[in-house]
């Protein structure tokens, strides 16, 4: 039975469905490539912005077009938001509490069809495991959920109304999982949730007691496992405490801090009812970069906001251009339904949109070519994930600081960790060369 996944959005998405992969690898489905036939489909959707309503709606259509017989089921936050939109177009829709037991509704569903369909058992999955090896589920970076859920009231989100259950993975089986990973082969780890920031361990233990934070959480994954990098997902600026600080001192943590600003005018933030002040950011990228020289910090930034005016927007644009990240995400604001910016009457018009989101594209640019520009010639320790051009014997890593490096290796690189001498450019990173 072949099953493949599509996964859309954030990083926990990401991680659900390779939870999701692993389970249903584990009872003997073959996992194939997305594009590829199949005997069921199942997308993750996103529904942060309507281009990511319309991308899960288009792979729908296109998988139901690429094997007619196939069973499709979409589940994820688009499915939690509007089931009735993607019934027509899906055999099945689970919102995402169902999406916790996709592996028994599946099971139960082939239960009721046709005997001539049956599973294939572990030692059958020979194919399985090369697709593991051979087409992209590599085991070299590994997602791992710890919190799921937000209660924030941004005014443009739709997270609280699609992830709205918040609570924290206990830590006990967060480092039993990390401990698998390293079992597994895995190099590095990437603790991912909603607001990973919220973390709190609710299940008492004999080292930290209850309510264990983030912090503790870190702690005890540097003291109990021995996996060779770790790396957070995301944070909000007023969530980094003097302890955790200290903690990310450490050299097995990624140096990479993705702090999402959405705006670098402070009347906007507030109009989106963020938690922090301009102040308040630039305090927290300056205790970073004193703390941990050569971090790199990347943020989200939403252009058009409802009625974001001319000198807002290039107040924002001052900022980021002041801030010195390493890499931009730019969004064009996209109303959502129920959220409280749809209900503003002074909407910003797609054309205003387009060219703030072009020009704030063209400084992240900027700024990305910036922050990898100190580096040059300087030696940084790469993990290297495949080769990319097997003809020219190159193969693309990333450093700790998220900075893609491409190489040219007789040998293979893949799930390795080297240093690499930093010494040019190129379209998608930069070039380096392998030191002995």
């Amino acid at each position: 039975m072949k099953i493949a996944f599509y996964t859309l959005g954030c990083k926990l998405n990401q991680a659900e469905t390779e939870s999701l992969v692993a389970e249903f690898s584990e009872a003997g489905f073959q996992i194939v490539p997305p594009d590829n036939l199949a005997d069921i489909y199942i997308a993750n959707t996103c529904t942060v912005t309507h281009i990511a309503d319309r991308k899960s709606r288009q792979w729908l259509r296109l998988a139901k077009r690429r094997n007619p017989q196939a069973f499709i089921i979409a589940t994820g936050c688009y499915a939690q938001r509007a089931p009735q939109e993607l019934a027509p177009i899906a055999d099945l829709v689970l919102n995402n509490k169902e999406k916790e037991r996709l592996l028994e509704i599946v099971t139960d569903l082939l239960a009721t069809k046709s005997s001539s369909i049956e599973l294939l058992s572990p030692h059958q999955s020979e194919r399985t495991k090369q697709f593991h090896a051979h087409n992209g589920i590599s085991r070299i970076r590994s997602l791992i959920k710890i919190q799921d859920g937000c209660h924030s009231a941004c005014t443009y989100c739709i997270v609280p109304h699609v992830r709205d259950r918040e609570y924290s993975v206990p830590s006990s089986q967060i480092i039993k999982e990390t401990k698998k990973k390293v079992a597994l082969g895995y190099k590095e780890v990437v603790l991912t949730g909603t607001k990973i920031g919220h973390y709190k361990d609710a299940t008492p233990s004999a080292s930290e007691g209850p309510g264990a934070d983030l912090a503790d959480l870190i702690e005890r994954i540097l003291y109990d496992t021995n996996i060779e990098r770790l790396r957070l997902s995301s944070l909000q600026p007023q969530e980094l405490s003097p302890k955790l600080l200290a903690l990310l001192q450490d050299k097995r943590v990624c140096r990479h801090f993705h702090l999402a600003l959405q705006s670098g005018s402070d009347a906007v933030l507030q109009r989106m009812r963020r938690c922090y002040s301009l102040d308040d950011y630039q305090t927290a990228m300056d205790s970073i970069r004193e703390t941990i020289p050569g971090a790199a910090i990347t943020t989200d930034v939403i252009v058009g906001f409802p009625a974001e005016s001319d000198e807002e927007f290039e107040q924002s644009y001052l900022f980021c251009q002041q801030a010195g990240f390493a890499k931009i995400h730019v969004f064009s604001f996209s109303p959502r339904p129920g959220t409280a910016a749809v209900k503003v009457s002074n909407q910003v018009r797609d054309k205003v949109k387009k060219e703030r989101s072009r020009r704030m594209l063209e400084l992240s640019w900027i700024s990305n070519r910036n922050f990898e520009e100190q580096f040059l010639g300087q030696t940084m320790w790469v993990l290297w994930e495949k080769e990319t051009n097997p003809s020219k014997s190159i193969y693309s890593g990333l450093t700790d600081s998220y900075i893609r490096v491409f190489t040219r290796s007789q040998k293979c690189l893949t799930n390795t960790i080297t240093p690499v001498k930093l010494a040019g450019f190129n379209n998608q990173g930069m070039w380096g060369e392998l030191v002995s």
